[in-house]
């Protein structure tokens, strides 16, 4: 089947009269571009001994599938062209050490729904965004990793006294992303929400904004990258609940390159790039001093 996706460049819109939108603090893009460029460049040998690598070598250019929206993990700059975050930051890492200085990304921008399908239509070498490995989905590609674990949790709007946790959530009307784990999870622990799926995160933010929903559930990372770019319209309702959900790198499935990158990721946290990457990109916009231990890699 041919698929309709493309390659594209999403921009941010900012949509006043809603801080969920409003661009907040941005990322040290001097400190971030410093340290990709000090990423590690993969040897000759090392290239050619793993087919996934040595395909995108020869190609010149790494076809990526990812996102452009999201403020903590990979946000266009407009002004300057580039995407940061970790996610993005990871990404550049990765093609950086297959095709050196001046590697060259092809983007496809994907949603929760598309991910599988950008891979199984080869249309990109690999999907970073903030993509969750689940068994359903190991099924159809293969995933490299984990680099990177959260959970579940709840956003409302800042004046809401009704909902405090998920244990509220009954007979309310409820957002989550279709093709995410939104709606399994909602089925376990708020099986009495009624549940409304948005294929974007954006759509099921302007939900709540604009109270057509009562509350949104998703990975609580995903939550917080909302609340960093507002100014106090929306807050989070309990703490983070449900199984760890583990990020993961989309590759095609039976893939060698797998153990090319799970080598790599090993390599990034054993030298200090991985905690100084989620310090940039995640703690300093939040807040944050604690740098999270990495998800433990087979």
């Amino acid at each position: 089947m041919k698929s309709i996706l493309k390659t594209a460049v999403v921009t941010l819109v900012l949509v006043s009269g809603g801080s969920l939108y409003a661009q907040g603090t941005p990322i040290n893009a001097a400190a971030f571009d410093a340290l990709i460029a000090q990423g590690p460049v993969a040897s000759a040998a090392t290239i050619r001994s793993n087919a996934w690598a040595s395909k995108i070598k020869q190609a010149g250019t790494l076809r990526l599938g990812g996102l452009q929206t999201s403020n903590l993990f990979s946000l266009l700059n407009e002004k300057d062209g580039k995407t940061r975050g970790f996610d993005a930051g990871l990404a550049q890492l990765i093609t950086r050490y297959i095709l050196g200085d001046g590697a060259k990304v092809q983007f496809t921008q994907v949603t929760s729904s598309t991910r599988e399908q950008v891979l199984i239509n080869d249309q990109v070498d690999m999907v970073i965004a903030t993509y969750s490995i689940t068994p359903a989905r190991t099924e159809k590609i293969s995933f490299a990793g984990p680099y990177y674990s959260s959970q579940a949790g709840v956003l409302v709007k800042a004046n809401n006294k009704t909902i405090q946790s998920y244990n509220d959530l009954a007979g309310k009307k409820v957002a989550t992303q279709a093709g995410s784990t939104g709606p399994t999870i909602l089925a376990q622990y708020a099986p009495k929400g009624v549940v409304q799926e948005f294929q974007t995160h954006q759509e099921a933010l302007d939900a709540l904004r604009q109270g057509r929903v009562d509350a949104y559930v998703t990975d609580y990372t995903l939550l917080l990258n909302a609340l960093s770019l507002g100014t106090g319209d929306a807050k989070l309702a309990g703490a983070p609940f449900g199984a760890q959900d583990s990020y993961g790198v989309g590759l095609p499935k039976g893939s060698d390159g797998v153990a090319f990158i799970n080598d790599f990721l090993k390599k990034l946290e054993a030298d200090g790039t991985w905690a100084k990457l989620w310090t940039v990109s995640i703690g300093q916009r939040t807040g944050s001093t604690a740098v999270p231990t990495p998800p433990a890699i087979p």
